[in-house]
């Protein structure tokens, strides 16, 4: 009887595999489709992401927002909406793992400026970057609160403007300017004696 029941959820249509899981929020459902529709969406991933194993951690993190959706929205045609689904979450990866290299990219530069402010040329690399952190720490705690906050959130918890804005209450201006003139007095004060 088990292995009838089992054919039966594998013959049914994906409109009504939906419906099913809509109502019973039973994984089983989904769990059809992904065996149905995981290796194309494999495949798209691998498309974006030029790695396997990403692209498969990338598939499991689609269908758990896939299960998140589909309690939300009503799907029509469900193999068309889970390659846009699909496309648009590796995009938005993408773009959001290149903004993290761009910040700290940012940040490597600001960090090898500063590093030229130490006339002490003959100490190792780990005793100058012990001595450059301690020295932008202290010269953090000296910035005013705003501007502590956003470089804080914005260069060491790889956090976007949006996301800043949303924490702090402050606008999008006022957290790229606390930002902008933040990193500016970190390092006049970085290079005060």
């Amino acid at each position: 009887m088990f292995g009838s029941k089992k054919n039966k959820s594998n013959s049914l249509s994906d409109s009504e595999l939906i419906e099913l899981f809509r109502h019973s929020h039973d994984n089983k459902y989904i769990g059809n489709l992904y065996l149905k529709y995981s290796p194309l969406v494999l495949g798209l991933c691998i498309k974006y992401y030029k790695d396997k194993p990403k692209a498969q951690d990338a598939v499991m993190s689609i269908f758990e927002l896939i299960i998140k959706e589909l309690k939300k929205h009503k799907v029509e045609n469900f193999k068309s909406w889970l390659y846009s689904v699909s496309k648009n979450y590796c995009l938005q990866e993408i773009r959001k793992n290149q903004s993290k290299l761009k910040k700290n990219d940012a940040f490597e530069v600001f960090y090898k400026e500063s590093m030229e402010i130490d006339d002490e040329k003959h100490l190792n690399n780990k005793v100058k970057k012990e001595k450059l952190l301690n020295k932008m720490e202290k010269a953090m705690n000296l910035l005013k609160n705003e501007q502590k906050i956003c470089l804080t959130q914005f260069y060491l918890k790889n956090k976007t403007y949006a996301e800043i804005t949303l924490e702090t209450g402050y606008t999008l201006n006022e957290v790229k300017s606390y930002i902008q003139n933040g990193k500016r007095n970190l390092k006049i004060k970085m290079t005060e004696k």
